[in-house]
């Protein structure tokens, strides 16, 4: 039982497991998270934030082994992960939330290097969460360029 609660997790609550994008589903289930987080005091966002990206590690490592498969794309909680990254410190705001989502996708999707290079080369749940942790830092970076200028 404890590991179809921890495989279901990992799929992002059965979102990964949709037949078409699952990261991209995986990524939608991080919008309702971040929402319920976005109002916490920074340090608590970014401490919880912290603790889903160590969990996240331990929990596709073992949900790839369950599925017998790296980075199996029904693993999505690297994008609920990745998501939370790229929304941190960002103007409250559907605009914001949707721009968060479509950088962070493109990022997840295009991979340019390292994000590339860490999808190929970095084994285990680490290697799972790595990529969408190099993609979230892409897009928080845009993220807050677009911030300042728009201030």
């Amino acid at each position: 039982m404890k590991d179809k609660i921890l495989l279901f997790i990992a799929q992002g609550f059965g979102s990964g497991r949709l037949p078409k994008m699952p990261g991209t589903w995986g990524t939608v289930v991080g919008i309702p998270i971040y929402l319920l987080m976005h109002d916490l005091p920074i340090v608590a966002y970014l401490a919880i934030t912290l603790l889903f990206t160590v969990f996240g590690c331990w929990l596709c490592g073992v949900a790839s082994k369950q599925l017998g498969a790296h980075d199996h794309p029904s693993i999505v909680w690297d994008e609920i992960v990745g998501f939370l990254w790229t929304m941190a410190l960002v103007p409250f705001g559907w605009g914001w939330i949707l721009a968060g989502f479509l950088l962070f996708r493109l990022f997840d999707i295009w991979k340019p290097w390292p994000i590339s290079w860490a999808d190929q080369r970095v084994p285990g749940g680490t290697g799972v969460m790595v990529d969408d942790l190099i993609a979230a830092l892409y897009a928080w970076v845009i993220l807050q360029i677009l911030a300042l200028w728009l201030a």
